[in-house]
């Protein structure tokens, strides 16, 4: 009788564990990003975050979710991708917003089409349909432009995912490049610290966050059996967001002598 009424106590605790995990695999992600948002709101300076995270991180769920078409893993870690989704464009939007307020120099840069009301416009584009410098790329000075370069990725993607969705190599291929993508996570940040000689600016909160979500995170691919890519490139992961925990000890303790910028305008710096 006490097995019994043990077990009949076990079940609904399990279940409620699972439920538990569950959530924080789809909500944990975005967690980390609460106070580099806040901070860039707070001082209106988004100097110390590369929003290349930000379309490393597109591309790597946009990727996952089109995996699932292909492979369908735990409906969490597809709730986990959208959720992303929405907030790496909702840190784009401020970001963008933020640096245009802020630059001196008034050159509008777009992803698309050039608008005939931007202020420096005086004669039709060169371009018919593209205004695209390669430079200037993901250094747009619209949020629009942003946007539509996520959905011309997606669409073209998308297509290719559906022409060869029949073939086994292809869908492993696109598994791992997704989740290979989002171990590359913390480079572009890495790299920025690195260049900077400093991680001024940079919510150490943030990156702890990420060690701690990306040690859980494959924990549960682990436990839960998921596709092996998944694994092997949240080890990756936590790897890179350890570097960049060393790179905050070292500059901290032991200044550089930061590296000059004056070769830049002020339109390519910190995006």
């Amino acid at each position: 009788m006490e097995a019994a009424g043990l077990e009949r106590l076990l079940v609904p605790m399990q279940q409620l564990v699972s439920w538990g995990a569950a959530g924080a695999m789809v909500f944990g992600g975005v967690v980390p990003y609460i106070p580099q948002y806040r901070d860039i709101r707070r001082t209106q300076n988004a100097e110390g975050f590369s929003t290349y995270v930000c379309l490393v991180l597109l591309v790597a769920n946009i990727l996952r979710i089109l995996f699932w078409f292909g492979r369908r893993f735990e409906s969490p870690l597809l709730w986990q991708s959208i959720i992303m989704i929405i907030t790496m464009l909702l840190m784009l939007k401020l970001c963008t917003e933020v640096r245009v307020s802020n630059e001196l120099n008034i050159k509008r840069r777009s992803f698309a089409a050039a608008d005939s009301k931007d202020e420096e416009i005086k004669a039709p584009p060169k371009r018919s349909y593209l205004d695209f410098d390669l430079n200037y790329f993901w250094h747009w000075s619209k949020f629009t432009d942003y946007v539509q370069c996520v959905l011309t990725f997606t669409g073209v993607t998308g297509y290719i995912t559906y022409l060869w969705l029949d073939s086994s190599l292809f869908v492993e291929t696109l598994g791992f490049l997704a989740v290979f993508t989002e171990a590359m996570l913390g480079v572009p940040q890495l790299y920025r610290n690195y260049q900077n000689r400093s991680t001024e600016g940079m919510s150490v909160k943030m990156v702890l966050m990420w060690t701690s979500g990306d040690t859980f995170k494959t924990l549960y691919f682990i436990l839960n059996q998921a596709p092996f890519q998944f694994s092997i490139c949240g080890l990756l992961q936590v790897f890179v967001d350890l570097a960049i925990l060393l790179q905050a000890y070292l500059y901290s303790y032991y200044p550089q002598k930061p590296v000059s910028h004056t070769t830049h305008p002020a339109s390519t710096k910190a995006l």
